[in-house]
């Protein structure tokens, strides 16, 4: 599990890997008034960067499947980074996994996008929208051809 280190959504990817026994990376942002690492990141894999393409470049260099909780800016851009790479074949196709499909939906209007073409139609599959991590998990299971 690679998180962006922090408290919230973060901390809780990070204490689910160590809950099961399993190290954690934590890529964390030096802010003026921001975030620390949370406690569950695995000390040694706790890293601590200044600049945000950077910390994005070693997300997206790993990455298997990218999920996405509400946020903010950060997320957003974060968000928007990944889905253009993977748009613009500058990154392999991933499953790209948004949680909470009514916030997402309420605050982005991807067909709306495609309607007055922006994006392609079929940029819009380039997204799944689920409510569970068991959702989440099924789709990354078909995706990879994983069996249960």
């Amino acid at each position: 599990v690679v998180t962006g280190g922090g408290p919230g959504v973060m901390e809780a990817g990070n204490r689910g890997a160590a809950d099961e026994g399993a190290p954690s990376i934590g890529l964390n942002i030096v802010l003026p008034h921001e975030q620390a690492p949370n406690v569950y990141v695995t000390p040694e894999l706790s890293f601590n960067f200044h600049y945000f393409a950077i910390r994005k470049m070693h997300f997206m260099v790993r990455a298997k499947a990218i999920a996405v909780f509400p946020g903010g800016f950060g997320t957003m851009d974060e968000f928007f980074e990944c889905l253009t790479l993977i748009q613009t074949g500058r990154m392999e196709k991933m499953p790209l996994i948004l949680f909470g499909e009514k916030f997402w939906k309420s605050i982005i209007n991807f067909e709306a996008l495609a309607e007055f073409g922006t994006i392609a139609p079929d940029d819009v599959d380039l997204i799944s929208f689920v409510d569970t991590a068991d959702a989440a998990w099924k789709i990354i299971q078909e995706f990879y051809e994983h069996p249960e």
